[in-house]
């Protein structure tokens, strides 16, 4: 285990990271926002991005401006009606 060290600060390990990162556009679902970031995830589909040119897509089911926690606000997050399939499984029998 190999670890540079520098003022008593860790650093990350050498030779375990992978080396082929690229620029992937970050497609939020829930609120069509879109960001490029750079991955190494792998992906079919592309799209094209503010500068012209086409970058792979990923989507996201959640990310930050979708989250409640990040925008403050309550949302219900129900992408596959989970939360009324819970209501009528366990609703009250009248």
């Amino acid at each position: 285990m190999v670890r540079i060290m520098r003022k008593n600060k860790k650093y990350m390990k050498q030779g375990i990271h992978p080396e082929n990162y690229r620029f992937v556009i970050f497609k939020d679902m829930s609120n069509e926002t879109t960001f490029l970031s750079r991955s190494t995830a792998k992906s079919n589909e592309t799209m094209q991005w503010e500068d012209g040119n086409e970058y792979p897509v990923i989507k996201l089911e959640v990310s930050n401006t979708s989250h409640p926690f990040y925008t403050g606000k309550n949302v219900l997050l129900d992408t596959a009606g989970r939360i009324d399939k819970f209501n009528k499984r366990y609703a009250k029998k009248k």
